[in-house]
């Protein structure tokens, strides 16, 4: 099933694989799959860099399901097996924890380093070297913005890490790719995407939607904001630990 990503997005992610030393020779790279447009793309795009890019990788799949009432993740084993990719599954009652457990954390920022740590877990296991994630350039301006307005850090998401155990590194792939990318790509393929694939998240208002709202309104007065924002938080993208 070939599914071949439009030259726009191999060209942004490989672009972005070659600056930040992505993916080696050798790698095991585990992919963590939401069943969002995002991760869909993401998965389409390493499949078929796996296939043609003189790099040799494995890739698998995983998916960590929160436990949510009305998040049906049974669509993406039966895909996954077609593209005969290997797929891991991992429940975790990550809401119900969150209830009991959480304090000044938004739901988000729980839930997302208790899926990181469901993945670290079955990466070890299972061997894989790397962990690929789909956040992508909207992504990241959303997070340098909610640092700046709220901790008073000049801070966004890695383009690739090496996390504090050192034995796994983190890679962003989509780091230069636009949202509407993702989304124009996941529409014309007819991917299976889970539309609640946050049932949560859609639930409750978040700083996160306030700020892609603002650079929305933003962008609409200056069609280059991104490009600015991606030169101004190049500096903050890197990890030298990644290369140790």
């Amino acid at each position: 099933m070939e599914t071949t990503p439009p030259k726009s997005l191999l060209r942004h992610v490989g672009r972005a694989i070659a600056d930040y030393d992505m993916i080696r020779n050798g790698d095991r790279i585990l992919l963590g799959l939401s069943g969002g447009k995002d991760s869909l793309t993401l998965l389409h795009i390493l499949h078929h860099l796996q296939r043609y890019s003189p790099v040799r990788y494995e890739l698998g799949v995983i998916t960590v399901d929160p436990l949510v009432e009305g998040f049906d993740l049974s669509p993406l084993g039966p895909y996954l097996a077609r593209l005969s990719i290997p797929y891991y599954y991992e429940a975790q009652p990550i809401m119900e924890r969150a209830r009991e457990h959480m304090q000044k954390d938004s739901y988000c920022s729980w839930c997302a380093r208790m899926k990181r740590g469901a993945m670290y877990s079955v990466a070890r296991r299972e061997h894989y070297t790397v962990l690929a994630l789909a956040q992508h350039l909207d992504d990241l301006a959303e997070s340098f913005l909610m640092s700046a307005f709220h901790t008073g850090q000049l801070r966004t998401m890695k383009a690739h890490y090496r996390i504090d155990a050192g034995d796994l590194r983190v890679i962003r792939p989509l780091v230069y790719v636009r949202e509407r990318q993702t989304r124009d790509f996941a529409r014309q393929a007819g991917l299976p995407v889970i539309g609640d694939n946050c049932p949560a998240c859609f639930r409750m208002p978040t700083r996160r939607a306030h700020m892609k709202q603002l650079l929305a309104q933003e962008e609409a007065d200056n069609k280059y904001l991104f490009k600015s924002l991606l030169s101004t938080m190049s500096p903050l993208m890197t990890d030298k630990k990644a290369d140790l």
